[in-house]
């Protein structure tokens, strides 16, 4: 896997249903959401208290900025929704995915 994002633009292509399965295959507790026909990854973070759940949210939004590359976090008591897709494609990329992986580093610090 890509260990950093790569640029995007509007003409960049989306990945196909064969690739998104595929990448999904490494990150097995992701799913596959589709919102306003955009297909997005997602998921769910627990954590014991608020106070963790945020220093996470903190600690991932200091990676996004240094990929320029930002989910959608929802964060409860508790718990993070973290939804990564590529706002300039309306869709998936493989910068998702490289995202995704780095959520989940992220959160093994966290354990």
């Amino acid at each position: 896997m890509q260990k950093t994002c790569s640029p995007c633009t509007s003409k960049t292509p989306q990945l196909n249903k064969i690739e998104i399965s595929k990448r999904l295959k490494e990150l097995p507790e992701y799913e596959l959401l589709e919102a306003n026909d955009i297909k997005r990854i997602s998921k769910t973070y627990h954590f014991r208290n608020f106070k963790e759940a945020l220093a996470f949210t903190n600690a991932l939004s200091q990676i996004a900025e240094k990929e320029n590359h930002h989910p959608q976090i929802i964060l409860e008591w508790g718990r993070v929704q973290v939804v990564w897709w590529t706002h300039a494609i309306g869709g998936l990329h493989a910068n998702d995915f490289v995202m995704a992986y780095k959520t989940e580093q992220l959160f093994l610090n966290f354990l």
